[in-house]
């Protein structure tokens, strides 16, 4: 059909024919009915190339994306964004569009003034991009006159953060794949990388200094020294292999078997992950926020955590984070246990990478 503009003047007239028209009882087919949007088909992707689209739309959407989740029954990508054009890229690129009220700028700004005026041991606070707000957890040491202020400080931002508690405490889980050990405890072996073509292990920050040496077994034998650790702030770090040990690219899966792994990936709200840790073994879970905050007390924040379900104890600190043949994340703390449950806290393993310019293998 081939339209043409039409002067106010006789538009104005042919709106009031087709009142009359429609009074009458006649039907009539809109003029744009050939026009209608064209129905998109959503693509049915894995956890982590459902990330990896929203990470690209992020970068083309800028200021209107607000966020992403993965939709794991539907195998979508959920993208949030703030107008219908965004919506519209989003579907064009096979996700899911969500229009939300709050932007990520939004909600970086209440992030920052969480940071700024509610700054209280045994918190934390992490963009859930499901509720499209920010979510600020206590755990059981906040009480009186810090969970009033806290309080005040959350209902101060609206509708872009909300409060809940945990029952248990957060902290570092000093003590954490493999064991590994040093004089300052045990920890686990995170992941086996290359740097300069030289093998090393990344593991957690909290574990140990520049400079300790771990074993593979209390009071044994050095396997390598730690040659760069980070905490608070970050949490992650990196140990140099000194002698001959073996070190595969794979993770201890605990039955016998060991799941390999061939490259690092972001985490994506709604993915499905496993983290296995030298005290508690292997436990499955769901990333549930990122950019976690999470202040340990002492001095101790950490920032840019990814925050998840899966379960965790003293002893698996540095431990894996992963999703199939994918690195993750290292164990950095929480609350609760394996028992009980409660909220667990990962360092990004591309980040760590990145600083320290190492690579999987």
């Amino acid at each position: 059909m081939n339209h043409r503009r039409i002067p106010k003047r006789r538009a104005a007239m042919a709106g009031g024919a087709v009142v009359a028209l429609v009074a009458a009882g006649v039907t009539l087919q809109t003029a744009n009915a050939s026009e209608e949007k064209p129905a998109f088909t959503v693509k049915q992707l894995s956890a982590s190339a459902a990330g990896n689209l929203a990470s690209t739309l992020g970068k083309d959407l800028g200021v209107d994306a607000a966020g992403a989740y993965y939709d794991a029954d539907a195998k979508a990508l959920v993208m949030n964004v703030v107008d219908e054009a965004a919506a519209e890229s989003v579907r064009k690129a096979g996700g899911k569009a969500r229009i939300v009220e709050h932007t990520l700028a939004e909600l970086k700004t209440a992030r920052q003034t969480l940071t700024e005026r509610a700054t209280i041991p045994g918190t934390s606070w992490a963009t859930d991009p499901v509720t499209n707000k920010v979510v600020v957890t206590v755990d059981r040491t906040v009480k009186g006159a810090n969970l009033t202020k806290l309080q005040e400080v959350v209902k101060g931002l609206g509708a872009k953060a909300e409060l809940k508690k945990t029952a248990g405490e957060f902290k570092p889980f000093i003590a954490g794949g493999d064991a590994i050990h040093s004089g300052g405890g045990r920890c686990s072996l995170g992941f086996n990388v290359v740097k300069d073509g030289e093998p090393h292990f990344i593991t957690a920050g909290h574990c140990g200094e520049t400079g300790s040496e771990w074993s593979e077994s209390a009071g044994g034998p050095a396997i390598g020294s730690m040659v760069d650790s980070q905490f608070p702030e970050n949490d992650f770090a990196l140990v140099k292999y000194s002698g001959d040990t073996e070190h595969p690219s794979a993770v201890d899966l605990y039955n016998g078997s060991t799941q390999e792994i061939t490259k690092a990936g972001e985490a994506t709200v709604g993915m499905q992950v496993s983290r296995s840790g030298s005290t508690t073994q292997v436990h499955e879970g769901e990333v549930t926020g990122l950019d976690a905050t999470v202040n340990y007390g002492n001095g101790q924040i950490v920032n840019g955590l990814i925050q998840t379900t899966v379960c965790a104890e003293p002893g698996d600190s540095g431990g894996s984070l992963f999703a199939g043949d994918t690195a993750i994340g290292l164990t950095s703390g929480g609350s609760g246990d394996c028992s009980s449950g409660g909220e667990t806290f990962f360092q990004p393993v591309t980040e760590a990478l990145q600083v320290f310019g190492a690579e999987i293998g």
